[in-house]
């Protein structure tokens, strides 16, 4: 019995078995370094899925793993009760690269803690209920990050918080009437505004939006849609919420924010994942003001919120993406990925479309290009040729048919061309069975 298969045997007696596995045979890892793992068994692979998008600056990066273990050996955990040193150079750190005047931030360990931090906050401080959330988006694996979630098959057991509303998202490739996108934008704008007219008081606390939707598919979200959304929620009392969880820290290129693309401000932010390179941290950012009105409003503790050594790590993250990985690399890098996957694109008619910005692109695989019909097996089936060829990607979207491509922010054009070449493989290998 090989490594890998004591392993696996080990996770169905001991872990629960709704745990989600990737691949027929899970695939135990065992090391990295920079865009590359190796598995328990020693055989290697291009990382360009990052961990679901989190180790953004690249397995066992140096200058992350010696900001941990210099904190490490002074102190591992202390709690919000009292401030530490590591936890306030990385807000003032952080601050430099968010948005004017969006500097005041809580911590806590996940996306899903932050994202239902962020939704309390907008209540607390409009002093309105209902939010809004966007079909296929998702926010976590709490009742309200699942009620927030809009796929039913992230939506376990009795998931249903009363003031949540979910809005129709702006799916161009699905578009309804093959709509163009201006049309189908303006029709989502119609939607929203019909949503809260109809469906609450009108007076609403905040709408949730992820600028591309990372579970959803990495449908990314037009620019003219998060304008418009954000008057629209804005004229009805609301805050703007951007989840920045899968898309920040200059992911799609060019900006540090994926919601910079459209020129909109948010009232509050989210953000996780690739924040400190694996290591389990969040952060709410909001105005000074918004966040002053959660005084009085009741005690809060975050028992690791702001753990010294995850500040740490995310220190020496973001000095690696600010000297190297930064949104220019990731433009650059990213434009040659996007070329990259539409000329396979070309050769294979099961990749009904590329999408993304900068180092989040995907592959919505169908079996029909015109007619666009879904194709999960066919996603399953690039999935285990691509590790058979040495690549580990991702998947998601509602129909489980689009292949997430998003590498560590410090791939180079020369690991995209490899990736692109062992792409190609496990393509041409399962558009012979298509």
């Amino acid at each position: 019995m090989t490594i890998s298969q004591q392993l696996n045997e080990k996770q169905k007696k001991h872990l629960w078995p709704n745990h989600l596995l990737y691949y027929q045979d899970p695939l135990p890892l065992d090391r990295g370094e920079g865009v590359v793992v190796w598995d328990v068994d020693g055989n290697r692979y291009l990382d360009f899925f990052a961990g679901i998008l989190t180790t953004s600056v690249g397995h066992n990066n140096q200058r992350v793993n010696e900001r941990i273990h210099a904190q490490v050996d002074k102190m591992l955990h202390s709690s919000t009760l009292y401030p530490n040193a590591a936890h306030l150079e990385y807000a003032e750190m952080l601050g430099k690269i968010t948005p004017d005047g969006l500097d005041t931030f809580y911590f806590g360990a996940t996306g899903t803690d932050a994202d239902e931090s962020a939704v309390l906050l907008a209540q607390v401080h409009t002093g309105n209920t209902e939010i809004i959330a966007l079909r296929h988006g998702y926010s976590g694996k709490s009742q309200m990050a699942m009620t927030l979630t809009g796929q039913s098959s992230w939506r376990m057991g009795p998931v249903h918080i009363g003031y949540v509303r979910h809005a129709m998202t702006p799916y161009v490739y699905r578009a309804l009437g093959n709509l163009d996108e201006t049309r189908y934008v303006q029709a989502c704008l119609d939607d929203l505004q019909d949503v809260i007219q109809t469906m609450t008081s009108g007076r609403i606390a905040g709408m949730i939006l992820e600028p591309i939707q990372g579970v959803g598919g990495f449908i990314t979200l037009p620019d003219a849609y998060l304008r418009g959304a954000a008057e629209i929620v804005r004229a009805h009392g609301g805050l703007v919420i951007i989840d920045e969880v899968q898309t920040g820290f200059g992911r799609t290129g060019t900006h540090w924010w994926g919601h910079q693309h459209s020129g909109i401000k948010p009232d509050i932010m989210t953000m996780a994942k690739g924040i400190a390179n694996g290591m389990p941290l969040s952060a709410v950012a909001t105005t000074a003001d918004i966040a002053q009105s959660l005084v009085g409003a009741g005690l809060t503790v975050s028992t690791f919120g702001g753990n010294p050594v995850c500040c740490a790590a995310a220190i020496g993250t973001l000095e690696e993406m600010m000297n190297q990985y930064n949104p220019d690399h990731c433009a650059a890098v990213g434009e040659e990925l996007e070329a990259g996957l539409k000329h396979l694109q070309q050769k294979y008619p099961i990749i009904g479309e590329v999408r993304g910005r900068g180092l989040m692109q995907a592959t919505e695989i169908v079996s029909d290009p015109v007619t666009k019909e879904a194709a999960p097996h066919l996603a399953n089936a690039v999935l285990e040729a691509g590790r058979q060829a040495g690549i580990l990607i991702g998947k998601g979207g509602m129909f489980g048919n689009v292949l997430r491509i998003a590498p560590p922010l410090s791939a180079t054009k020369e690991d995209v061309a490899e990736a692109l070449q062992k792409l190609d493989i496990a393509f041409a290998r399962v558009q012979e069975m298509a």
